[in-house]
């Protein structure tokens, strides 16, 4: 039950973010986009970022992605399958991983982001080496296979002619903005200088500027194993990384190769190699690690590189105040020595509470129409009664018919006697007696055979909940309609007017009084002697006399004994009766206790959720979506009538239901919810419409005080600030030169984003600014931090004793010679 409602809250949360981003204005960046995703290690992060853009960017068309994988990488070793391809280690790829999971929605599949977008560029393979030198080892054989560099240059070619057939996207083609992503510990980023320097080179002959950034991801939480020797790979890149940093970086290589195997030299330098350097973890600067894992880093990828990219809205915007400046914030990351500090970002997102906002209506819905099925009814218990044929009257009448018509009786008037007996020998016997002298057992046998015998049949046919079965399921405008909670009320084994139980039995009580009775009667007409019996006697006439005598017999002896066999019979009938009623108590009891499970495990699953949702943004939703779904019901019911919830186009027969499973209920619920209840028109609100008019919902109801608009944006933006918390675990939390910058993406125009660009106006030491997007599906929040060095870094600290330990073990975990490298601080 759990795995299917929250997959309908899933679905149901993926299907709103799509509609609601549909609905927004998406922003445009300005200059071409390049994401290249160096090592195996990058590969789950390939379809959250690209996908990321496609939802935000509205020229997302045109962005491309590289991924540079070992030879003969597979696409099953990751979310991202990869085709085959003749064309010389140049293959196109589709992602299909999800996006980030603080979006609430479910994992899209990337089958429709175009194949040419995404390609791979072939290194050579870490598997199957020795790990004391699997580093060394890539770096030796990537400078000694000039095939790898000639297959590089041909897929790189390639892109840049991909990435001009979109040209007509951006405003300029001037620059384009290269990101590239690694993992640390990935053993693949040995190579890369060669890489960077390769690709920039390449653009470089298509694009006046490359604008480079560095995405350097920690996965502190991925070392349960090996700890010691990831750390080790990890510290090994970064000092590697400190080197690329220095402002007297040079680099020069034959990485060029022309068709014809010609090697041509690049050269950088003395510069750092990389504009800007992230390093994001997947434990922020408070030493938690969020729930995502790395999913926020993913959407702080494609948001930075929005920021960075993004196209100037013209007019009615004060640049100056609200934009990301590139050079501000690299000045403001210096230190006062001068020393260039690296930079980290922090992301938090709002929006409608989709997922628990389906499982609230979920309940909600369940909850009314149990609460509907479980009404007490209108029915006196003599209705009751009535309805199930369980009247005195319903009762007599059914056992008149179980028994062949009384008049069938006088038939036995043509039974053959034995003998022929005067009259004078019958009067000195009881009746009993002058039957037998007559008939001897002939008339019970005929008795048996004609009326006993077919009432017996007829009573065993007899089924009674086959025959209550129209009255479990509720139809279209049926009334008065019954249900199971009824029914397993009204058959209780109770003592009170209310039980049809109690009722039956007391009939049947009142039966076998009568039927006790009517066999002293019996006995008395038997042992009675025919001269005191008050038939017509004729005198002188013996035949006569005795024919009426017979005739007496059957009318009134076997007379009695039918009245008695009716008795009998429909004691006989109340029996099934109550048998019925038992085994209907029964199926009715499982019901109930089955719909009040489900509707606990439907509460359960609701308020879970909304206790993950946060303080603010799970504000009484099961207070204002219990009143969003009565209302929304109470018109499904003005409309079509009292009862439309249980007819066919909605919740159908649920006796059927529960008898095919708990989990067909639940589907058939989901299936209404989906069709009937979330497409009404109060679930179309904007965000911050909802979120008002969610939060001040029980105002009205409890008289708790009135959360103001204000009060409610306070929270709101304390919220984004906290869960917004840079992804990356400091040694110490102010290092010697900490910048911030913090920039909301969303609509510029609304209430929220005006009051959060306004708080602590006359206070903030950081810039704040927005990105202006037009939206009503939600806000989001990107906080820049820089300034740190990576000695700052805990995963430095701790990573630097692995780190030479390894290398004193004879570890070789560098290409080139330690000595070139930058000393360990």
């Amino acid at each position: 039950m759990k795995s299917l409602a929250m997959r309908y809250a899933a679905e149901y949360a993926a299907r709103e973010d799509r509609l609601q981003d549909q609905g927004d204005g998406r922003s445009s960046i300005h200059y071409p986009a390049l994401f290249l995703f160096v090592g195996e290690k990058t590969a789950p992060a390939i379809g959250p970022v690209l996908d990321s853009c496609r939802r935000k960017w509205d020229n997302a068309g045109g962005v491309m992605a590289m991924h540079a994988v070992p030879e003969g990488w597979k696409a099953e070793q990751s979310a991202v399958p990869q085709k085959e391809s003749s064309s010389g280690g140049f293959a196109s790829v589709s992602p299909a991983s999800g996006i980030s999971a603080r979006s609430g929605a479910s994992a899209p599949v990337l089958s429709d982001w175009p194949s040419d977008h995404l390609r791979t560029l072939i290194l050579p393979r870490p598997t199957g080496r020795d790990p004391r030198t699997v580093r060394r080892d890539l770096f030796r054989e990537f400078q000694g296979e000039q095939r790898y560099l000639a297959e590089m240059n041909t897929a790189l070619r390639r892109m840049t002619g991909c990435i001009a057939d979109y040209g007509r996207l951006y405003s300029s083609f001037d620059v384009i903005h290269l990101s590239i992503i690694t993992r640390v510990d990935d053993p693949l980023n040995v190579l890369l200088p060669e890489i960077t320097l390769l690709t920039r080179a390449v653009l470089g002959q298509s694009f006046k500027s490359v604008q480079t950034d560095l995405f350097a991801l920690i996965s502190e939480r991925d070392q349960a194993e090996s700890f010691g020797l990831s750390s080790s790979a990890g510290m090994a890149f970064l000092r590697e990384l400190e080197g690329m940093q220095s402002p007297d970086y040079e680099f020069t290589a034959p990485l060029l190769v022309t068709e014809d195997g010609l090697s041509i030299p690049v050269s950088h330098g003395p510069s750092p190699l990389f504009d800007l350097v992230y390093v994001l973890s997947d434990k922020n600067e408070r030493g938690k690690s969020p729930a995502g894992g790395m999913d926020d880093n993913y959407e702080i990828i494609s948001h930075i590189s929005l920021l960075k990219n993004v196209m100037r809205p013209s007019g009615g915007i004060d640049q100056e105040q609200v934009s990301y400046n590139n050079m501000a914030f690299k000045s403001g990351i210096r230190g006062s020595t001068g020393r260039q500090g690296y930079a980290s970002a922090g992301f938090s997102g709002v929006k409608r509470p989709n997922r628990q906002i389906a499982l609230a209506v979920l309940y909600h819905t369940f909850r009314r129409i149990r609460e509907e099925m479980s009404g007490e009814s209108r029915l006196s218990p003599r209705e009751r009664l009535e309805l199930l044929g369980l009247s005195p009257d319903s009762l007599r009448e059914r056992a008149r018919r179980l028994l062949p018509d009384k008049e069938g009786i006088l038939e036995m008037t043509g039974l053959m006697s034995l003998g022929r007996p005067s009259y004078h020998e019958l009067k000195r016997l009881s009746l009993r007696e002058a039957e037998d002298l007559l008939f001897g057992g002939g008339g019970e046998a005929y008795f048996r055979s004609n009326f006993a015998s077919p009432a017996a049949k007829r009573l065993e046919a007899a089924d009674p909940l086959r025959e209550w079965t129209p009255l479990l399921a509720a139809q279209d405008g049926a009334s008065p309609e019954i249900t199971f909670f009824q029914l397993a009320e009204w058959t209780a084994d109770r003592d009170d007017a209310g039980s049809v139980l109690h009722g039956l039995r007391q009939h049947m009580a009142g039966l076998r009084a009568a039927i006790a009775l009517s066999r002293e009667e019996l006995e008395l007409l038997y042992g009675d002697s025919v001269d005191r019996l008050p038939f017509s006697r004729v005198p002188l006439m013996d035949k006569r006399t005795v024919r009426n005598f017979i005739h007496y017999l059957f009318a009134e002896g076997y007379g009695a004994k039918y009245e008695l066999l009716l008795l009998e019979s429909e004691l006989a009938l109340c029996a099934r009766l109550e048998a019925g009623l038992e085994s209907l108590h029964s199926a009715s009891v499982k019901r109930v206790k089955a719909m009040e499970r489900l509707e606990e495990e439907l509460k359960a699953a609701a308020l879970d959720s909304i206790g993950r949702a946060g303080s603010d943004i799970g504000r009484n939703i099961m207070e204002y979506y219990r009143v969003v779904t009565d209302e929304v019901l109470g018109e499904i019911k003005a409309r079509r009538g009292p009862g439309a919830l249980l007819g066919e186009r909605y919740m159908g027969s649920l006796p059927g239901l529960l008898d095919r499973g708990i989990e067909a209920l639940l589907e058939r619920l989901i299936e209404v919810c989906g069709r009937e209840i979330l497409t009404a028109e109060p679930f179309a609100l904007s965000f911050e419409e909802e979120l008002l008019r969610r939060a001040n919902v029980a105002a009205a109801y409890d008289n708790r005080e009135v959360l103001s608009k204000e009060e409610l944006f306070r929270r709101l933006y304390r919220t984004l600030e906290e869960e917004a918390a840079i992804n990356v675990r400091l040694f110490e939390y102010t290092q010697e030169h900490r910048h911030e910058e913090k920039y909301f993406f969303g609509d510029s125009g609304s209430e929220f984003l005006r009051y959060a660009l306004s708080a602590d106006e006359t206070t903030r030491i950081y810039r704040l600014g927005f990105v202006h997007e037009r939206r009503r599906s939600g806000v989001e929040k990107l906080n820049l931090m820089g300034g740190f060095h990576l000695e700052d870094l805990l995963y430095y600290r701790n990573g630097r004793i692995y780190y030479e330990t390894y290398l004193k073990n004879g570890y070789e975990l560098h290409g080139v010679d330690e000595e070139s490298l930058p000393a360990l601080r």
